[in-house]
């Protein structure tokens, strides 16, 4: 994700040509990032609660009215609120958890779900979908389940918990036997007093749903259920995870560095970034959690590489090694662990990633570029990532073509020109641009777009457009005013506003690199001036 070197880059831009509230803007940004840069290096910033693990605790609190009063109560006006907010899933959720017991899934619930991830998912998140509102009460549905619903052979470990929970609500429904043991010891096994597993709250929650009611697991049931009020917000809600730090980490340092922070408060960052490396070279989303994964894996090398190659080239090395070890046959790159389908997005971090790397293996960036353009359809998108924006997918494509140094070869050469097509054809008139056709323009969609735009757009333009729009989003303490893009589960959106200010920033860092001359970028207004920060080389 981080900019492209000058050699990489088009022609410049006059910097007459932008707002003169450019560097204002900016400054804000960095200065509400660096307040959440911890004295230990990471960036934190609470996940927000959810309507589906809010309905999904309040399901189970209703099986211990006696307790946990304060909380259920809490619960019931979170959902309340959230029961009408225009948004087809969240609706259905809050209703049915809120009483509408015994009515069916709506098929344009499940419609609306399924569309909305990867063919390889499709059946999987059909079932999900089921035994989510089965656990809510809902009427349990009539389906001949695909067998690939339940397959957890090529899955890894939090999809193989999820699946084995689906499986036992679907079933205990259906007047099926019990879980085996194997199953039933799998469940159980993610339950730790005081600990959420992997640190996610929908896995965790699933997992009481499938145990509940079965002899002998009522204390696990309730000590799971305390366990997940820990995390119960100052709404009422409960998140989807219990906090995103190292993903917040890795994607404010690398924006932080295109700003030209401090390099000392940098270096902060990557020391805390080394402290959290797993044991196999990888990163996770959260040092709560212990399965790697390419996108956190592939930012953190990106910023240790662009800060300081030397002194961090052992944990880059490492980071890289995780990301061949992973490489799918196909030339392409999963999420998580080898074996499992490649995808779009996550090969283009890899590439983006290993584009810093002198020695590979023979072939992997040529086949992982030969991936990418035949996972691209003729309208120039890709299929659905872990972004409800398909200009995510789109600018980290865009950059893995460059940052290879590839771009001659015809299919990727078109690829990319399909890219920039797309962009320049989805610009909205207010210079903004939306999460897919039909939506309205976003900041955190219109990043994306001018991540595309600072290095491939020939004409400024529709540049100067997308800063403007950003410009007009950033509030007075720096933060960003963006709906949340991140997926997860796919298709379910999930909101920590830090990733908002960080693309926005990153973004702009992008641009900084395209215009002349290149300007310093201002810290801001912290004490009533702005004070400008050195450029560092992209």
């Amino acid at each position: 994700m981080r900019p492209l070197a000058a050699e990489y880059l088009p022609p410049a831009w006059p910097a007459s040509l932008f707002p003169a509230g450019l560097l204002t803007g900016q400054g804000r940004i960095v200065a509400g990032l660096l307040d959440k840069v911890g004295a230990d290096g990471a960036v934190r910033d609470a996940c927000r609660s959810r309507v589906l693990e809010s309905a999904l605790t309040l399901s189970l609190l209703e099986r211990h009215r006696r307790r946990h009063t304060g909380a259920r109560e809490r619960l019931i006006r979170y959902l309340e609120h959230h029961r009408s907010t225009g948004d087809l899933l969240d609706a259905a959720l809050a209703e049915t958890a809120l009483g509408q017991v015994g009515q069916p899934v709506r098929p344009e619930v499940l419609d609306t779900i399924t569309d909305r991830v990867p063919d390889f998912a499709g059946a999987r998140k059909r079932a999900l979908v089921h035994a989510l509102f089965t656990m809510l009460g809902a009427a349990p549905g009539r389906e001949d389940w695909d067998p690939r619903a339940f397959d957890v052979s090529a899955l890894h470990p939090w999809a193989a918990v999820q699946v084995t929970a689906v499986k036992a609500v679907l079933g205990r429904t259906a007047g099926k036997p019990l879980p085996c043991a194997g199953a039933l010891d799998l469940l159980a096994s993610t339950q730790r007093r005081g600990t959420v597993w992997e640190g996610n709250l929908l896995i965790h929650l699933s997992v009481l749903h499938a145990l509940a009611d079965l002899p002998g697991m009522g204390a696990t049931v309730e000590e799971g259920l305390g366990t997940a009020l820990l995390h119960q917000r100052e709404d009422g809600g409960m998140p989807f995870v219990t906090d995103t730090d190292t993903w917040c980490t890795v994607t404010t340092g690398l924006a932080l560095h295109a700003a030209g922070a401090p390099r000392p408060l940098l270096h902060r960052v990557a020391r805390h970034l080394v402290t959290v490396q797993q044991e196999d070279g990888g990163w996770s989303y959260t040092d709560r959690a212990r399965l790697s994964d390419t996108d956190c894996t592939s930012v953190a090398i990106e910023f240790l590489h662009q800060l300081d190659p030397r002194a961090y080239r052992d944990s880059i090395r490492r980071g890289a090694g995780a990301l061949i070890a992973v490489r799918g046959a196909d030339g392409g790159f999963p999420t998580y662990g080898a074996g499992t389908p490649s995808e779009a997005c996550m090969t283009a971090a890899a590439v983006n990633a290993l584009s810093t790397q002198d020695h590979l293996p023979n072939g992997v960036m040529g086949s992982a570029l030969h991936y990418l353009a035949n996972s691209q359809d003729q309208g120039g998108c890709f299929p659905p990532g872990w972004s409800r924006s398909r200009l995510h997918t789109l600018f980290r494509v865009h950059l893995a073509v460059s940052h290879a140094g590839r771009p001659t070869l015809p299919p990727v050469r078109a690829m990319q020109e399909r890219i920039t097509s797309l962009v320049c054809a989805a610009q909205r008139e207010d210079g903004g641009f939306g999460l897919q056709d039909g939506s309205r323009s976003d900041a955190i969609s219109t990043s994306y777009a001018l991540i595309i735009l600072a290095a491939g757009c020939p004409h400024p333009a529709p540049a100067v457009g997308a800063a403007r729009y950003l410009l007009s989003h950033v509030r007075a303490d720096g933060s960003v005013d963006s709906p949340p893009d991140m997926v997860g589960p796919r298709p379910f959106p999930y909101h920590v506003p830090v990733l908002a200010d960080a693309f926005t920033l990153l973004a702009l860092g992008h641009l900084n690199s395209r215009i002349r001359p290149s300007r310093p970028m201002a810290e801001g207004p912290r004490n009533g001036g702005a004070r400008p920060f050195e450029r560092t080389a992209p």
